[in-house]
């Protein structure tokens, strides 16, 4: 009788979350399907197009398949590893430095973690290809909010955490206003130094948010930045 009250008792908020992570992971495996399955041509047919008009030959992959497969087991390990050690210092770091632990994780960490990805997004600009440089910035995006943060919430489920969607109205606001910006952006498909600016000034202001705010993480980030 003392379970059947718990469970419906149980916080609607840990539930909702749990739900849409299923759904929100479920989403994400259909769109790795249709994107390299049953829909890879019409993905592929722009590039094929641009190397027949320019008549430039397909680009030699500098590594195989397994290769490239076990690379990325074994620097997801390696990363894995080293999280444990960078989570366990960020409030250390937040005490010593003076600066609020969200604006550590949020803004600080990504920025170095990504620095390679960031670079590869660079050159890839530089070498006029914006839809691998898109591509990587926005795969890496829908990434993390698609996969990572469902998988972290159905993972602390099965660990026994209650850990939850329900951040704080910061990061929503931030999380929300970045989407409209990048879509606005990206809506008439050209691009100039002016909307790359204008990008660059709202993620200052993000930033700023974070370092003058002294809220607390919520459940949901701070376990995504142990991730």
């Amino acid at each position: 009788m003392s379970g059947a009250s718990a469970a419906v008792t149980a916080d609607p908020t840990l539930q909702l979350s749990r739900a849409s992570s299923i759904v929100m992971l479920i989403a994400y495996i259909s769109y790795l399907v249709f994107q390299l399955f049953t829909h890879r041509q019409l993905f592929e047919a722009q590039e094929e197009a641009e190397d027949n008009d320019d008549g430039v030959s397909e680009e030699e992959p500098v590594i195989g398949f397994w290769s490239g497969f076990a690379w990325l087991v074994g620097m997801t390990v390696v990363i894995s590893l080293l999280s444990e050690y960078v989570v366990e210092t960020i409030e250390d770091a937040s005490d010593s430095w003076g600066i609020s632990v969200s604006f550590i994780s949020i803004i600080l960490l990504p920025i170095v973690g990504n620095a390679a990805e960031h670079a590869g997004a660079i050159i890839f600009a530089f070498k006029n290809k914006l839809d691998i440089s898109l591509g990587v910035a926005l795969g890496s995006a829908t990434q993390i909010s698609m996969f990572v943060v469902p998988l972290c919430i159905i993972v602390a489920w099965i660990m026994g955490i209650e850990m939850d969607l329900n951040f704080n109205l910061l990061e929503t606001g931030s999380l929300a206003l970045s989407i409209i910006a990048v879509a606005f952006t990206l809506q008439d498909g050209t691009s100039h130094y002016m909307k790359g600016l204008v990008l660059l000034l709202l993620y200052i202001v993000i930033g700023a948010c974070f370092f003058v705010s002294k809220t607390p993480l919520s459940k949901g980030v701070d376990t995504i930045v142990g991730a």
